[in-house]
């Protein structure tokens, strides 16, 4: 006999993966705990299986709840995808978002998707910047929504996350290694500042090798292995690699990942747009 599965509970299921807590994925799904754990355990007895098990005072999915897990994105997916494309019509317009260079990744395509499968209608503008740029934009009205990575953010941000700066370079690269040290920034980039006063600081000669206003000239001489560069945590992309420079290099600083909303805004999609990237980074 066939069985259909409960797509509120696998939403809740999906949310105890992101975030690795009952609480949490309460939260997001807007509804209490008691109702998150019932659910889960509601589907744990139509299908004769244990989905989650305690590790103190979290929450783990065991490989069956993991395999459903998996499954249950795909099912979600395409129940978003068909409500919003046949009861979003209503929404219709472009929304402007903000997003500094090195954060883009991995975490925006995703919120992209999620957002364009809801509110398909719905154009949203990505704008690739620094951060300064950003904020001056936004100051002026001409970005709806922006993120930004500042150690002190103006009134009214919103924190979504704080990563330290990591060192990387090229994969098997030995610019980190030279003295002295080459770098490459772009000329806007916030992160410097502090990273050359963190050098001074542990007494290591440096050269600006790179001094670009275009990311693309930073990656270039960094996966050349011609230059070394930082970033924030969980950002590094596939052409760059960490740096296990032993101590070699000193520790650097973390960084406030921001959102910047204007408390007047009232339409759907651009709250909706941001309570997506909001817990994006929440569950990152």
């Amino acid at each position: 006999m066939l069985r259909n599965l409960d797509l509120t509970a696998l939403r809740s299921l999906v949310a105890i993966s992101d975030t690795g807590g009952v609480t949490k994925a309460a939260n997001r799904v807007h509804l209490t705990q008691s109702a998150v754990s019932m659910q889960i355990k509601r589907l744990e007895d139509s299908l004769g299986l244990t989905l989650i098990e305690k590790n103190g005072r979290s929450v783990e999915l065991t490989a069956s709840g993991h395999q459903l897990a998996g499954y249950a994105r795909k099912m979600l997916s395409l129940n978003d995808e068909v409500l919003g494309r046949l009861l979003a019509t209503e929404y219709e317009g472009e929304i402007i978002l903000g997003v500094p260079h090195d954060i883009v990744y991995p975490t925006i395509p995703e919120v992209l998707r999620a957002f364009s499968a809801a509110f398909p209608r719905m154009k949203v503008q990505l704008l690739s910047s620094f951060t300064r740029t950003l904020k001056e934009q936004y100051a002026k009205g001409e970005i709806d929504l922006i993120l930004t990575t500042e150690p002190e953010p103006d009134n009214g941000a919103e924190p979504l996350a704080e990563k330290p700066l990591i060192w990387v370079g090229a994969p098997n690269g030995t610019a980190w290694r030279k003295r002295p040290l080459p770098m490459a920034f772009e000329t806007r980039c916030m992160f410097r500042p502090e990273i050359v006063r963190r050098l001074d600081a542990a007494g290591i000669p440096w050269d600006l090798s790179v001094d670009a206003e275009s990311s693309r000239s930073v990656e270039a001489a960094v996966s050349a292995d011609l230059a070394v560069h930082a970033l924030l945590e969980g950002t590094c992309p596939p052409y760059f690699e960490i740096i296990d420079h032993g101590g070699a290099l000193p520790t650097l600083s973390s960084l406030g990942i921001h959102m910047y909303l204007r408390r007047d805004e009232e339409r759907l999609p651009v709250l909706e747009l941001a309570g997506m990237v909001r817990d994006a980074f929440d569950a990152g």
